[in-house]
């Protein structure tokens, strides 16, 4: 019982062999596992109650050719459907990127 309790409380001390022995049994232990004992058999992906609240989000980019000449998010929403070719696109995020001479060169949508 002696040895068992020094083991489970790691008194020994540093320089001993036995305290040695004890780090290479855990490093083999870290680094031989198979991962198959620690996976739980079921898929990484969002729970079923979940599935309808995380959608993804793609970044489309908008050149103003197509827009009137201050857009509003209304325009854009219809730009970045039409672009995506469906009409339930919905649009998280609008950022406008200017070029040389600070004029509009295009717009990063972020869509849902």
């Amino acid at each position: 019982m002696g040895v068992f309790r020094k083991i489970l409380f790691w008194s020994y001390g540093r320089t001993s062999w036995q305290y040695d022995v004890l780090a290479v049994l855990i490093l083999a232990f870290v680094f031989l596992t198979p991962p198959a004992w620690f996976s739980t058999g079921k898929p990484n992906g969002p729970a079923a109650h979940q599935s309808d609240v995380l959608r993804t989000t793609r970044k489309l980019f908008i050149r103003p050719d197509n827009l009137p000449a201050n857009p509003g998010t209304h325009d854009i929403e219809r730009q970045a459907q039409t672009e995506a070719g469906r009409s339930d696109v919905k649009v998280k995020r609008v950022q406008t990127l200017r070029g040389e001479g600070g004029q509009v060169a295009a717009y990063e949508v972020d869509i849902e």
